[in-house]
This record gives C-alpha cells, structure tokens and sequence, in this order.
C-alpha cells in the first residue's frame, strides 16, 4: 500500500504536510536517490532522505504525542524570533527524531492553551477549516456591550478578511468598565477574536484561550508549565481529526515538566 510522501514525513513529526511540501518543491527531499515532486507515493521499502539524511517511514507510528501548553502573554508561536523575545518552543522537552508542531497560533498578547504535536498529519487535521473543531476564548473587555452587540457579534460582522462571527458568547461578569466574557469560533484567523470585538467599538484587553476541540486549559496548568495529554485525552484529539488514534503504550508516561528556560543558544538554522 503506497502513501502520499508529504503524510509519511508529516506524520514522522518532521512539521506540517504544508511544510513538507515546502520542503519538496525546494529539493530538500530524496526517495531512492532521486529528487522528489509533491504527489510522489512511497512504499515500506522505499528510501527517504530529507537534506540526505536518511528518515524512517514508519518513525513517528510509535512515538506520537502530544502536549497541552500553558502560553504566558509575551510569548512568541515561531522557533527563533529575530527582535530576541521568548518563543513557546523555549520551554518543551526535546524530543530525538521528531519535532514538536504548534497546533495554530496565538498573538504575542494572547495567553492560554496552546497544543503541540510530534505528528504532523494530527496537527493539520486539528488547523484544517474544515474539522470546524471549537476554539474557546475567556475575553476582558473594556466598555459597554450591550445586547445588540452581542446580536450582532453572534450573526456576522465584515472583517477586511471576510465575514466572520461567533459560535457563542457568554456574559461572565465583571466591575466597572471591564466585563468578562466566553467566546466560541470555529477559525482561526489572525487575531480574529480582537478585530470582532473592536468593531462594536469596544477594547480587549485580557484575552485566554480555554479549549481547543475536546481539550481544556487545566486549572492546574500555570502560566508556562505544560503536560502531557493522558490517554482519553489522545484518543478524544485523534476521534475529532478523524483519525486512528495511537497504540496504547505507544508514548511516554504523562506528566509536567520543569518550567525552566533554557540557556539561549547561537542557532544557524
């Protein structure tokens, strides 16, 4: 049975399928010896080499994992940031043979949940429009919303980008000029919960992600720690993408990791 290369080397924890066409039309990518091209389907026995070094097709069946990421406002969703800030990958345990893939983004103001993933093929089901899994906000904003507002917000409003709404909204209190909110989408454009709010007219000025899909922000989970999801968690994650979800046993024992950062070091990549 042949397999798109793109899916074996983003399930093998190497990035994205997107990424690994990247890497394809950019020649980094042998199978037997020749350059490959999107489209190519390999077989169990085939070589594949990415920058020649040599990748096992099956890696990554057996090691599939995926954590749940505490997000500090002031953070960065990119592996090296050219002005110098922290980036989520500073704080993840290395991983051999493999990569941790962000499941999408969240503004450098933005704090809460964030997913990561060994394999590539689970994170671009999870980010595909087309799964339509929720992403739940907990939203401070500054100023009166009244019901018409939230009317409005819940049947679409216009964006430069297009028409864009929200699932739900839930009043959750507040004082004075600041109320808090729940907020559902199923998208996830660039910063698309503040451009929704800041066309009623009103500010955001703490914003949190909860959940993403069937996965919530544990209460336990300071700021900067992260988890491993446990194995009813895996299988709900897998179940929502549509996929078979990993043998059992098939990953490390669940449990947080030390919050220290690492020493910054000169990269050349």
């Amino acid at each position: 049975m042949t397999e798109k290369l793109q899916k074996v080397l983003a399930r093998a924890g190497l990035g994205s399928r997107r990424e690994m066409e990247t890497w394809i039309q950019a020649g980094r990518v042998s199978v037997n010896g020749r350059r490959a091209t999107i489209g190519d389907r390999i077989e169990p026995q085939d070589q594949v080499r990415v920058d020649g070094r040599r990748i096992s097709i099956g890696q990554g069946r057996g090691a599939r994992r995926v954590l749940a990421y505490h997000k500090p406002a002031g953070e960065v969703c990119t592996r090296a940031d050219p002005e110098g800030r922290p980036t989520v990958f500073d704080r993840l345990p290395r991983v051999r043979g493999a990569r941790w893939i962000a499941v999408g983004r969240l503004d450098v103001s933005t704090s809460g949940l964030l997913l990561f993933t060994t394999d590539g093929e689970l994170a671009n089901r999870l980010m595909h429009p087309s799964a339509g899994l929720e992403r739940e906000y907990a939203v401070r904003v500054r100023g009166t919303v009244t019901d018409g507002q939230i009317d409005r917000l819940k049947r679409g409003v216009a964006l430069d980008d297009g028409d864009a709404r929200f699932e739900r909204v839930e009043v959750r209190g507040g004082a004075g000029s600041n109320q808090w909110f729940h907020v559902v989408l199923t998208e996830g454009r660039n910063r698309e919960v503040r451009r929704l709010w800041e066309s009623q007219g009103v500010e955001v000025n703490r914003l949190i992600r909860v959940r993403y899909g069937p996965v919530s922000l544990s209460r336990r989970l300071r700021a900067g720690r992260h988890e491993e999801i446990d194995d009813d968690g895996i299988r709900s994650l897998y179940a929502a993408a549509g996929l078979a979800p990993p043998a059992a046993g098939s990953r490390r024992s669940p449990g947080r990791r030390p919050a220290r950062r690492p020493r910054r070091e000169k990269s050349v990549s």
